[in-house]
């Protein structure tokens, strides 16, 4: 009696101790795009399944455009797991009750396997290579002649019963965003896939379900015009959070371990899940602009090792994709001056498949994932912004990188950015600032005004991984620039001076709104570092600066 009495007890302190050392009990899912896998791990799984029900229940062709790192392969294994094996890996999920379809052969293709090649001929020969392995596995007998492997399984499938085949497609554009920059090469390659999809076109009454998904939607792939009755799903509201975690998924199915990251990190659950929502959060798929998800791999990354603190593990890992890369070599991206103003499209510009040399930057970066739809009027038009901090971090990196065009900001000290403002003397910062602003391309990003001088320091920091607040609002006005960095608080007033302006009296006028509008005051915790700099647009550097130490603090 004594021992049964003792079990609920003993339990609550396992629970706590595995809590407390880090060893949950539910793992998480990180790493894992296999579905079966994934369940046979008891991993934590983001139940989606009444929408994986919704859409399998289709006689469709099926297409998603999400970003990388948001679970796309995770999805096309749950649907290939769904189709092949039935519902052996869904028990306890809401498509267990729902589904009662037979099971079909399954012939999985991830492109992503083929996007290394060095000319044309080799694509088309690791191409075929994909198909007769993924279609042997179904039964397609291979002959070692010459025979080309789209003829065969052309044969085979004109066989087959109707409705009796799933064909999963991931990462299809990823042979083409490779080969951009190469319009013979590009033309080469998509003549070879042309020629595949147009074999699933020819043979589409045995095809039961087909379901694509990529990153870009280009119309040069002949994937649309192909499949005329192809659905995409990319924009559409009811699936706004079929990839992703909402908030309420997040607080359901990470509660455990979102409590073990507040007891790491010395905080409560509720405070955590506003850091989350400002680092990770803010992703909308909708064209309603109604729904908006985390990033899962971001929150898997921190859920992971919370002691490391909100770090950015989306752009070393999903915000450099190919087609963004390859664009930016012979693009540029828009003026620095312009990183925080809001950009507004088309629902169209969004969603209609365009040709490469003619889709925008807005397009690709909302593809990419650098930009998400803040709002929708009923016009079908939409404004698009960065959805969270670790995004607006990443697009700073790439305009630094646009800035600085591969060269790094250390002044002669050797010390960096974030070093100099810690722990340096105001002397060291000017210096700094002059530094950065002498690295840039003067041709390309002249600094012609305040706003651009406050725009490109602006972003250099951000590249610098720090997070500096452009005009921040107080009751009397508003700072040009401030930044924490270790134990202080930095508020900068920049002024411009043009020819035949005194950089003194432009320097008395900075002083002078600063104090009288008592920048930086308010602040708690950190101690109160004030400047006011003068940048002459004859010299090109701060020519004139001054520390502001009259401050009545809180």
């Amino acid at each position: 009696a004594d021992q049964t009495a003792e079990k609920p007890r003993i339990r609550r302190f396992v629970s706590k101790f595995f809590c407390m050392t880090g060893s949950v009990v539910t793992p998480l899912p990180l790493g894992r795009s296999t579905f079966a896998a994934l369940r046979a791990a008891g991993a934590v799984y983001v139940d989606k399944t009444d929408l994986v029900a919704e859409l399998a229940a289709e006689d469709r062709k099926i297409f998603l455009v999400r970003p990388r790192r948001f679970g796309k392969s995770l999805l096309l294994s749950t649907f290939g797991s769904l189709f092949e094996a039935g519902l052996r890996d869904f028990e306890g999920l809401a498509i267990s009750s729902v589904w009662t379809d037979r099971t079909y052969d399954v012939v999985r293709l991830d492109f992503s396997e083929v996007r290394e090649f060095s000319d044309a001929d080799d694509f088309k020969k690791k191409f075929s290579r994909l198909l007769r392995r993924s279609f042997s596995r179904v039964g397609v007998g291979m002959s070692d002649s010459d025979e080309p492997a789209e003829d065969r399984i052309a044969l085979w499938m004109a066989g087959l019963p109707v409705r009796s085949l799933v064909v999963l497609i991931d990462e299809y554009d990823a042979p083409l965003t490779v080969c951009l920059n190469d319009a013979v090469l590009f033309k080469d390659v998509q003549a070879v896939m042309s020629e595949f999809f147009s074999l699933l076109k020819s043979q589409e009454g045995c095809l039961r379900f087909l379901f694509m998904t990529g990153i870009t939607k280009f119309s040069s792939t002949s994937i649309f015009s192909a499949f005329n009755n192809l659905r995409d799903i990319s924009l559409d509201t009811r699936y706004g959070t079929l990839l992703g975690y909402t908030e309420e998924e997040m607080l359901r199915y990470f509660g455990p371990h979102l409590e073990q990251a507040a007891e790491v990190l010395q905080t409560n659950t509720g405070s955590l899940m506003k850091e989350l929502k400002s680092y990770y959060d803010g992703f909308c798929f909708d064209e309603a602009a109604r729904l908006h998800v985390f990033c899962p791999w971001s929150v898997l990354n921190f859920l992971t090792s919370p002691a490391r603190g909100f770090k950015n593990y989306w752009f070393s890992s999903g915000g450099q994709p190919s087609v963004l890369m390859k664009y930016l070599e012979n693009h540029t991206l828009a003026d620095p001056v312009t990183y925080l103003q809001p950009k507004r499209v088309t629902l169209g510009d969004l969603s209609e498949p365009r040709r490469y040399s003619s889709v925008s930057l807005e397009v690709l970066l909302f593809q990419a994932g650098y930009l998400t739809i803040k709002s929708a009027d009923e016009t079908d038009s939409v404004e698009l912004g960065y959805p969270n901090r670790e995004v607006a971090v990443s697009m700073a990196r790439l305009y630094a990188g646009e800035l600085l065009r591969g060269r790094t900001i250390r002044p002669e000290s050797g010390l960096s950015v974030l070093s100099i403002l810690s722990s340096g003397s105001p002397s060291d910062v000017a210096d700094c600032f002059n530094y950065a602003l002498n690295s840039i391309d003067y041709q390309r990003f002249p600094v012609r005004d305040e706003a651009s001088c406050r725009a490109y320091l602006q972003v250099l920091l951000i590249g610098a991984a720090m997070l500096p607040q452009v005009e921040a609002h107080t009751a009397r006005g508003r700072s040009d620039l401030e930044v924490d960095a270790g134990g202080r608080h930095w508020v900068f007033e920049l002024k411009y001076a043009a020819d035949g302006e005194s950089a003194e009296k432009k320097l008395s006028e900075a002083v002078g709104q600063m104090l009288s509008r008592h920048y930086g005051e308010t602040l708690h915790g950190r101690t109160l570092m004030r400047m006011a700099f003068v940048y002459s647009g004859r010299e090109r550097r701060f020519v004139a600066w001054k520390t502001v130490r009259e401050a009545v603090s809180d």
